[in-house]
């Protein structure tokens, strides 16, 4: 009996662009590009939806993964591009971003909330709610909230970009039961 419904659409929240590639901002898109390639799926450019979309089989069921090429505070409008020409309703969509109330290494399971002064979030929330749920990647706080945007908009140094990248795969680990609606589980597992 499934908890919640599947997910069909995976969002990661990044910056388009070789310039923020590896930056903690762009944990997300690390994220779907790990699940694409664990999965057999190819991202290619999708103007009608605004960013890069692959489709992977993950438990039977086709999802979509979906990186916004729209910058970080636009995130929205792609993946509602996306999510209304295949019906797929917010409570259906997992969005992956980058968390700087987390440590590097952490990653926690979320549904609803707000968006924490997360501009991708509150962009995303002014085009769909809040009911999605959330995979929160920690990258650290650089300790003052006036060194946030240069913070996220940097490379992290290896130890922590190593933590976000184990991080990342122990979530990967728990897709399956977060795809098929049992959540709790997930979250038992990825947060013990």
């Amino acid at each position: 009996m499934s908890e919640t419904p599947s997910i069909r659409l995976i969002a990661g929240l990044g910056n388009p662009g070789p310039r923020y590639d590896r930056t903690r901002h762009n944990a997300g898109f690390w994220f779907v590009e790990a699940l694409a390639r664990r999965h057999g799926g190819h991202f290619k450019s999708e103007r009608r939806f605004a960013g890069d979309v692959a489709r992977v089989q993950l438990e039977g069921q086709e999802v979509w993964l979906l990186k916004p090429m729209s910058f970080m505070n636009h995130s929205g409008q792609p993946i509602r591009l996306l999510a209304d020409f295949y019906k797929i309703p917010p409570e259906a969509i997992l969005v992956v971003h980058d968390e700087i109330d987390l440590p590097p290494g952490a990653a926690r399971l979320k549904r609803g909330g707000g968006h924490g002064g997360h501009n991708g979030l509150r962009h995303i929330m002014g085009h769909m709610g809040q009911d999605f749920l959330r995979l929160r990647l920690g990258v650290g706080h650089p300790g003052h909230r006036d060194e946030v945007v240069p913070f996220v908009l940097s490379r992290p140094p290896k130890a922590e970009e190593e933590a976000v990248t184990q991080a990342i795969e122990r979530a990967l680990d728990v897709v399956p039961e977060v795809v098929t609606g049992a959540l709790q589980q997930a979250m038992n597992r990825l947060h013990s």
